[in-house]
């Protein structure tokens, strides 16, 4: 074999490793890149969260003036949303590990659960149905329930973009070889928790 010959079989090999190795990092970017992305679609979930989290309090302290006596209805709606809270911050800590949004789930389910019980119940108080800060947070709590419905579903789409190119040949050999692990969908499991607090007085 000449020298010439010798040189390019090198040059093919070169190329081939150059190509492999290239091949391999855009995988790895790639995967890393979906990741990140849903991480943050998760943060604007976070976000809408903890706004809710902060009218609920406000929204209990406005019925408690009306309803004194349902007191353990505003009761659970406290423990629900703290129960809520907490689970949206172990969330994200961890956004897309399963037991971090199962938790998250059902936190979410009971708070709407409290809630729907609450709005229920003020239903029977037409003082409390025309207080204007009642009727603010309703439109505040609604507003925010929409967006966090979109949130949701903009960070379910990231992890299953996220989780097809993980799972696809030949990235999957990437993903195992570094780790990158499913990331779980934020869904609400029971029908009737699926559905947003009603808070209409109307």
């Amino acid at each position: 074999m000449t020298a010439t010959a010798s040189l390019i079989v090198v040059l093919v090999l070169l190329g081939a490793v150059l190509l492999a190795v290239m091949t391999i990092v855009g995988m790895y970017n790639r995967l890393v890149t979906l990741r990140n992305r849903y991480k943050n679609a998760f943060s604007q979930i976070d976000v809408q969260l903890k706004r809710r989290y902060d009218l609920i309090p406000n929204l209990v302290e406005v019925a408690k003036g009306y309803i004194k006596h349902e007191r353990e209805t505003l009761e659970a709606v406290i423990q629900a949303r703290n129960a809520a809270y907490a689970a949206g911050q172990q969330a994200a800590q961890n956004p897309g590990e399963r037991q971090a949004m199962t938790g998250l789930a059902g936190a979410e389910g009971q708070l709407a659960g409290a809630l729907g019980r609450l709005f229920a119940v003020a239903e029977a108080y037409p003082n409390l149905k025309a207080n204007e800060n009642m009727l603010a947070l309703q439109e505040e709590l609604s507003s925010t329930e929409n967006k966090i419905s979109f949130a949701r579903q903009a960070y379910n789409d990231s992890v299953m973009t996220y989780n097809t190119q993980r799972e696809v040949f030949p990235t999957s050999i990437i993903a195992g070889m570094f780790n990158f692990q499913e990331a779980h969908l934020f869904e609400i499991e029971q029908a009737a928790e699926r559905e947003a607090p009603k808070v209409s007085f109307g």
